[in-house]
């Protein structure tokens, strides 16, 4: 399998470098990235983490068509969109982050998942950020940081090497992200 978590790292930097600069083809490159870490997740019994990059495959599609929309909405064709996070998104992400992660630990546990809380906890977190990546909210680099760092260390303790060195790649991404969105971002309305 070290060679589906090599061609994961390979396409997840790849992926990664499209997200900070916000370029629509992330989304496809995503779907590819998606598909194959769902696989070595999977393999390796982590199935909530298999789960989310299933999610994340569905989402792409979706998050494409958003995007496309929302560049057609700055000023400059090239301008990173953003999209203001509200209270009230953040309170119902909050319900959905806490009852999808006691749920998911639930059922990974019955499913004998090595990690189940910690799994169940990155896949909702890392739903939740995708989500939010998908209406570009800038906030969305923070719940990254975590859920990166979060699978980093799953990976580490599960002797996965390869998808441990994306998920240092992808936390520090995201760190950069956060700050590079936050500089160059232009909000295309006021509230969602």
């Amino acid at each position: 399998m070290d060679w589906m978590e090599i061609f994961s790292l390979v396409t997840g930097l790849l992926y990664i470098w499209l997200e900070i600069r916000q370029k629509n083809i992330m989304w496809i490159v995503g779907l590819i990235t998606s598909a194959a870490t769902m696989w070595v997740f999977f393999d390796g019994g982590l199935y909530a983490s298999a789960a989310l990059n299933l999610y994340y495959v569905v989402i792409s599609l979706w998050g494409l068509r958003q995007w496309r929309r929302d560049s057609r909405k700055t000023e400059t064709e090239d301008a990173i969109h953003l999209n203001r996070l509200t209270l009230k998104t953040a309170l119902l992400s909050a319900g959905i982050y806490a009852a999808g992660t006691a749920g998911l630990w639930w059922l990974m546990d019955l499913l004998e998942d090595p990690m189940s809380l910690m799994d169940a906890g990155i896949t909702m977190l890392g739903a939740v950020a995708t989500w939010w990546l998908s209406r570009s909210y800038k906030e969305q680099w923070i719940l990254w940081i975590v859920a990166n760092f979060l699978t980093f260390v799953m990976c580490l303790t599960q002797k996965m090497p390869y998808m441990s060195i994306l998920y240092v790649v992808y936390t520090a991404g995201a760190v950069f992200g956060y700050f590079h969105w936050r500089r160059n971002g232009q909000y295309v309305k006021d509230v969602n």
